[in-house]
């Protein structure tokens, strides 16, 4: 079993990419809903999601999407992303870093990584919460804009409740 608990300095250096297995899932939900917390400094308590993602949610998601994770150290998962197809586009989806790698460019390395997986389309879309000024400073510090009309980017290529639809952003990136 990958362990999810970070130790002091563990993230000195690059982390270890790779697509996660079934073997991963509970590692990787802990760190969802570990980092998933921080939705709770900008969404009305009505839309926080506790827990944020289950073990069968993953799952569910493992059948459309590709989990990739980031592990420090041996084996310990401390980041994870998605990547999905939908029509002409890729989707990274997911986005999720312990909160003490956060500084360390997990999330950016994971998105980097991901971002050289994409094959066969021509644009990447990424999806977010208006209020999540972390992810979209760093989405705009990797290149990606603001949709012209998120809105219909979601409705488009999403399937997301309602609530969650209206509190979010997409940024796109050409390829």
């Amino acid at each position: 079993m990958t362990q999810t608990a970070a130790r002091p300095g563990a993230h000195a250096g690059a982390p270890t990419i790779r697509p996660l297995t079934l073997a991963d899932r509970d590692a990787a939900v802990a760190v969802i809903n570990t980092a998933a917390r921080w939705y709770r400094d900008f969404l009305p308590p009505e839309e926080v999601h506790d827990p944020e993602m289950t073990p069968a949610q993953w799952e569910a998601e493992a059948r459309r999407l590709t989990w990739y994770g980031a592990f420090v150290g041996a084996a310990t998962l401390v980041g994870v992303m998605a990547l999905e197809y939908v029509r002409d586009v890729a989707l990274l989806r997911h986005a999720y870093v312990l909160p003490e790698h956060q500084h360390a460019r997990i999330g950016s390395r994971l998105q980097a990584h991901l971002e050289g997986e994409v094959r066969g389309v021509r644009r990447i879309i990424v999806g977010t919460y208006a209020g999540n000024y972390k992810a979209r400073s760093a989405l705009e510090k990797a290149g990606y804009r603001l949709s012209a009309d998120p809105e219909v980017v979601l409705r488009a290529y999403y399937v997301i409740p309602e609530d969650r639809l209206r509190t979010s952003v997409t940024y796109e990136k050409p390829l």
